[in-house]
């Protein structure tokens, strides 16, 4: 081994010190000149390096750069495979850096699903329906239910369940990160409104009936823990900037105690007017009323907390009592766009979603390269006599930028 170790000595010797140098570690950059992923997956870039300012861009199909990015970190995801051209500029007086990145995206290995695969919360607030769809069991567990409601609208299965009264809500999401594809919609979700055959308005003949809109949020999991623990935004629809929306509205729901005294209405098939209490943050009071219809308990049997808590946008009631007030025949009537359960399914584009509504808690729009989580919550709160409290019902979502697949398989 020594003569080897003299020859090395010798060869340093012989060249300027700079080139020996070459051996010395670097200080990483902490973003690679070429990375290899499938599409539809988040590629996560940070510097270590710190700057006065950054910016990220991308050259599109026509080799032109377009600026992506001037965040410090970036998220990278592709619908499409091909070779992206990447380009960071840390910009800084005494120290910038620019860093060339070459982005090959493949096709999956294994095909992904157009269809929900996992639900990571299910908690309703009260209402005619929870208990039931899903159907508890004695002794069922937040993550039973959690499970049950998996069952229910994961893959094709197209079983719905209910959230309840305003502000119940369940998240989920696919095996891919669905991405934002611009000037397109996203994804769809499914629900069960429907528009009257006797709509007795002449303004609005194609949009009333049952409508219970339902407002969705999205998420990226940018600590990439595979959690829905980041932060939340809102798709902003159609009603999202009117006056009459209520941003910041907080509602909280007592379970009625085990020997309460029902109050019925004499009149109508409802059996206790004072069912569930609720209170918003503004000192307003009101009930969930039970009915004939439905004898279960409307507040969630798995949760063992006797007060439920809920906060978001509230929207505009959109029941109109069209009996005259006599209670007899509520229509509830769609907004425009931007809402779960708030058209018929037939009415494709209407019950489809754009990440690129997105908005952070202070209206401001966002952008997202795509989404990992999905989050619907019931709307409006609202009592429609008979018929009961607005709960916003689902059965199904789908990537819309993933094809059919002609073999699929719903989950378990």
């Amino acid at each position: 081994m020594r003569p080897i170790y003299n020859k090395v000595i010798g060869a340093c010797a012989s060249v300027l010190l700079a080139s020996c140098q070459q051996d010395i570690p670097m200080v990483s950059l902490g973003v690679d000149s070429q990375y290899r992923i499938e599409r539809m997956r988040k590629l996560i870039l940070r510097p270590e390096f710190t700057g006065e300012a950054y910016r990220w861009t991308l050259k599109d199909s026509e080799g032109a750069d377009s600026t992506v990015s001037t965040e410090r970190e970036f998220i990278f995801v592709a619908e499409k495979p091909g070779t992206y051209a990447l380009r960071l500029d840390i910009i800084d007086a005494q120290n910038p850096v620019t860093q060339e990145v070459e982005i090959n995206v493949e096709e999956e290995s294994v095909a992904y699903s157009r269809y929900i695969t996992e639900v990571y919360e299910y908690c309703p607030a009260p209402g005619q329906f929870v208990n039931i769809m899903p159907l508890y069991e004695e002794g069922d567990t937040e993550e039973d239910m959690c499970r049950k409601a998996r069952e229910s609208i994961s893959g094709t299965n197209d079983i719905m369940i209910s959230l309840g009264g305003y502000g119940g809500y369940v998240t989920f999401g696919f095996d891919h990160t669905v991405v934002n594809v611009p000037g397109q919609k996203d994804f769809k979700i499914l629900g069960n409104a429907f528009y009257a055959d006797a709509n007795p308005n002449p303004s609005a003949p194609d949009s009333g009936g049952s409508c219970e809109p339902g407002i969705v949020m999205v998420s990226i999991d940018r600590n990439n823990n595979g959690l829905p623990d980041d932060e939340w935004y809102e798709l902003a629809g159609s009603e999202y900037h009117k006056p009459e929306t209520r941003h910041g509205f907080q509602i909280t729901y007592t379970r009625p105690a085990a020997d309460k005294v029902p109050t019925p209405d004499d009149n109508s098939p409802i059996t206790d007017t004072t069912y569930i209490l609720w209170e918003t943050g503004d000192g307003e009071k009101g009930y969930i009323a039970k009915n004939a219809y439905h004898n279960q308990d409307y507040y969630p049997a798995w949760i063992a907390e006797d007060r439920l808590q809920f906060s978001g946008t509230r929207l505009a009631d959109n029941a109109v009592d069209e009996s005259g007030g006599k209670g007899s025949y509520f229509v509830l009537y769609a907004y425009e766009w931007g809402y779960v359960d708030n058209h018929p399914n037939s009415e494709e584009d209407k019950i489809s979603f754009d990440i690129g509504w997105a908005v952070d808690s202070l209206g401001n729009p966002v952008h997202l390269p795509g989404v990992d989580f999905i989050r619907v919550y019931t709307g409006v709160n609202q009592q429609c006599g008979w018929l009961g409290e607005t709960s916003t019902e689902l059965s199904r979502a789908e990537d819309l930028h993933v094809e059919y697949q002609t073999h699929y398989l719903p989950n378990p």
